[in-house]
């Protein structure tokens, strides 16, 4: 069950999400403190530790517009929270991926702040409304690489798989 922390509107560009000025700073360790930092009270929260790992941001549609920023994706990692959106920019959608970022994309959900979710395979389950909603799952292969962490877990985990094969044994995808 994850908690909806906070619930934005369409369009919510990587310049909301980690502003340009702190571009300098690149190490997933230090940009979760720029998380929303012009969105004074999301990141006052996230910072403080009051938002538990786990919880959930509601967007609605086209989160992640703007300029292909890896930090947009790495800072909302850091803080292990589940981006649930009617659908993502394709960049930001990349990039969450390669970084093991919880992305879902479920069109139509209805949710507010507060509200408890359930995710059940392929559906969203508004504990609160009792309303269920769709899921549209990722390929299998950038699924796995969520599962897995992140695009580099996940090689490290293939190759980890090839060096236990025997040898002249072809490895399947």
């Amino acid at each position: 069950m994850a908690k909806v922390v906070f619930k934005l509107g369409d369009d919510i560009s990587t310049d909301i999400i980690y502003p340009g000025r702190f571009m300098a700073t690149v190490l997933p360790t230090e940009t979760p403190q720029y998380a929303f930092a012009d969105e004074v009270e999301i990141n006052a929260k996230l910072k403080s530790g009051e938002i538990e790992p786990g919880s959930c941001i509601v967007a609605a549609k086209n989160f992640g517009c703007g300029s292909s920023r890896e930090q947009a994706a790495s800072c909302l990692k850091g803080y292990d929270l589940i981006v649930v959106a009617n659908n993502f920019s394709r960049i930001f959608l990349q990039n969450s991926i390669n970084l093991g970022l919880r992305t879902v994309i479920a069109p139509g959900l209805e949710a507010a702040e507060g509200d408890e979710l359930e995710f059940l395979g392929d559906k969203i389950v508004n504990e609160t409304s009792g309303k269920e909603f769709t899921i549209e799952p990722l390929p299998a292969a950038r699924q796995a690489i969520v599962d897995a962490g992140g695009l580099i877990p996940y090689a490290r985990q293939k190759l980890a798989e090839m060096r236990t094969l025997p040898p002249g044994v072809a490895h399947s995808r």
